[in-house]
């Protein structure tokens, strides 16, 4: 009997933002703000804001385009956030109602019932509330006994929680579902040029089952590693409301880029290393690495560091983030879901996701057909 991932699920919403329309939106912001303080600029008092272009953030990132929750807010210059309306708590919230469509997506694909799992994890960096938790108002929805919690390790979030589904399982649970729902464009500052085209909106699911009859992708070994860094950060949180003079819209989403590539890849591409190695598996007898889908020239370097530049064939790393953007931690199991097919019986695969934190999580799997 093994631990084995045995369904994937995935949910996105209709409305979606090209490169394009990000831009214009930014640029016409950019061009207001600048007249607006002129003064302030041409004193040295404040910075001019620089305008942006879908060349360079193609470039620079792969991302083409994202899926958000609602597209008219974040481009309008005058907003440039989703217009979302509160719902009562007696209406399912929006992070539930995502995470509920791509649950009962990967419990089809797992063949299994809400009567058959005993735990549902919400693993995710963005949490719409404090509580209940979200994975219990999920739980309910679903009709699934047993126990449910949230947690949060950032972009590293389904790794983690993955972690945790296994060890529940060696503690007597049948079946664990974990849900990743990340509303990301909540907490995107759109007025940066640095950041405004990063995230984008999505749901995740996976079935977690110790089975040997099962097709699926059976835990052969876990690393995990965290490590502090502030070179990305969030500070929006509750007590910003309390705390003096605290600038609540420069709380939200920073990074910096450049630190992060610089020290993130290397990292990453050593663990993963390391992990082959105790394992006694070749890394150019891995048929896939799931990575963390942030930026595709970190995946890149990742790869030829791992393979050597001479075996680093794209298609060795699959690529979601140019119709997704960066989905924090959906982003492993969006392109799990997407070519889970590829793999054959008895191939390996790396899932692999590292964010704010420092946080990395990789999974060493094995595919197997039933």
């Amino acid at each position: 009997m093994g631990i084995r991932i045995t369904g994937t699920g995935l949910f996105h919403p209709t409305d979606f933002i090209t490169n394009e329309e990000l831009v214009e939106s930014l640029n016409a912001y950019v061009e207001q703000y600048n007249l607006e303080n002129a003064d302030k600029i041409a004193a040295g008092e404040i910075e001019e804001l620089r305008g942006s272009s879908a060349e360079f953030i193609e470039k620079a990132s792969g991302i083409k385009r994202r899926y958000v929750a609602e597209k008219t807010g974040i481009l309008d210059p005058k907003r440039l956030r989703p217009l979302l309306h509160e719902r009562s708590n007696d209406e399912l919230s929006i992070q539930a109602e995502w995470g509920i469509a791509a649950a009962k997506q990967a419990m089809d694909n797992a063949g299994v019932t809400a009567e058959d799992i005993d735990v549902v994890i919400l693993s995710c960096s963005n949490i719409q509330r404090a509580y209940p938790a979200l994975a219990i108002e999920i739980q309910t929805a679903l009709g699934i006994q047993g126990y449910a919690y949230d947690m949060n390790v950032a972009c590293s979030a389904a790794t983690f929680g993955i972690k945790q589904a296994a060890d529940a399982i060696k503690s007597g649970a049948r079946r664990v579902l974990m849900v990743n729902v990340e509303i990301t464009s909540g907490h995107t500052d759109f007025r940066s040029r640095d950041c405004h085209f990063i995230f984008g909106d999505v749901a995740t699911a996976s079935i977690i089952e110790e089975t040997e009859t099962k097709t699926g992708f059976e835990i052969e070994d876990i690393e995990l590693f965290t490590q502090f860094s502030n070179n990305i950060r969030n500070n929006f949180g509750y007590l910003n409301l309390s705390e003096v003079d605290a600038d609540i819209d420069n709380n939200r989403f920073r990074q910096d880029g450049r630190k992060v590539f610089k020290e993130v890849c290397p990292l990453v591409a050593k663990m993963i290393t390391k992990q082959l190695e105790k394992n006694q598996i070749e890394p150019t007898n891995v048929k896939r690495f799931w990575l963390h889908q942030a930026n595709v020239n970190m995946n890149e370097l990742i790869l030829k560091l791992i393979v050597g530049k001479e075996h680093a064939k794209s298609e060795l790393v699959p690529l979601i983030l140019d119709e997704f953007a960066n989905t924090s931690s959906a982003g492993v199991i969006i392109a799990l879901h997407r070519t889970a097919n590829e793999v054959n019986d008895g191939e390996y695969g790396v899932l692999c996701s590292f964010g704010a934190g420092y946080s990395v999580g990789s999974i060493l799997v094995k595919k197997h057909v039933a």
